[in-house]
């Protein structure tokens, strides 16, 4: 493994990891930019993307170096963050040759197996497979992880600390959860994305303004959802504390209850784990 740039903490030094994004995209920019703005220094970071455009974009806003192709210099690290388009991963591990010691490898795309990269790579070993959402562009991402059987419990917090850097994280215990995890959380922004869609149409069908609609459906769903988070309270006594009896509340829930809205979410969640699982085995080949 490559030796740690120092990061002044006080009077102690902190080691910080050497970590190269092999991809520049939005993702990998948040990760970075989480990062500095937790103290790691630039120079400790780095990208590789073939898109000039990309390495401009990402160098001119959070001034890390950047690199064309992976090579014997550019990957000498601690930690390998792969944040390419799922379909162009195993392009991007052919292209990793020039493979320094036994760096953590860490995978942000969705749908490719730790088992497969391991057996791309020969049987390496060190991989964190991770399932992040779109609001990590915001520092609100939900994150789920899965570390390789018989891995070491160092990478675990190593691969926490990069994460968290743009927001909760959790562990799952078999890979496979992931899944579910894409279901949940991955594909879960869409669902809100939804909700708030039928909100202002909904709206406007009632006879507001689509302005006035989309601002009444967004801040309520904000406002709701850090209530939410910030109560130690489950989401269904919040929602009964809302619900008087015979009002206006409890005859929309009815409505929603007719239509079994429970399980119409446990459905179209199902659905999103089994594509999935189907997307694992598409890209594993």
């Amino acid at each position: 493994m490559s030796q740690s740039s120092p990061v002044a903490s006080g009077a102690h030094t902190v080691p910080a990891p050497r970590i190269v994004f092999v991809g520049a995209g939005n993702m990998a920019g948040a990760l970075m930019g989480g990062l500095i703005a937790r103290g790691a220094p630039p120079a400790s970071l780095s990208a590789i993307d073939p898109s000039a455009e990309q390495r401009a974009a990402v160098h001119a806003r959070l001034g890390v170096r950047t690199f064309a192709a992976p090579d014997a210099s550019n990957l000498d690290a601690d930690v390998i963050v792969l944040a390419v388009k799922p379909q162009h991963m195993k392009d991007a591990i052919g292209a990793m040759d020039g493979l320094i010691g036994t760096p953590l490898l860490i995978s942000v795309a969705a749908g490719v197996r730790a088992a497969d990269l391991s057996r791309w790579l020969g049987g390496y070993r060190r991989i964190v497979r991770t399932m992040p959402n779109t609001p990590a562009l915001l520092g609100l991402g939900a994150t789920g992880l899965a570390q390789l059987p018989g891995g070491d419990a160092g990478d675990r917090l190593l691969a926490e600390s990069i994460l968290s850097a743009v927001g909760q994280v959790v562990w799952v215990d078999d890979e496979s959860q992931l899944d579910a995890v894409t279901a949940l959380s991955g594909s879960g922004p869409a669902y809100v994305f939804r909700m708030i869609e039928a909100m202002t149409e909904g709206g406007m069908a009632l006879g507001l303004s689509a302005d006035q609609s989309r601002m009444l459906a967004l801040q309520t769903m904000l406002g709701a959802a850090t209530l939410a988070a910030q109560s130690d309270e489950p989401a269904s006594v919040l929602r009964e504390r809302v619900t008087s009896k015979g009002g206006t509340t409890a005859a929309a829930l009815a409505v929603m209850e007719s239509r079994n809205l429970s399980g119409l979410m446990t459905d179209a969640m199902a659905a999103a784990q089994k594509r999935s699982q189907e997307l694992g085995d598409e890209f594993g080949r």
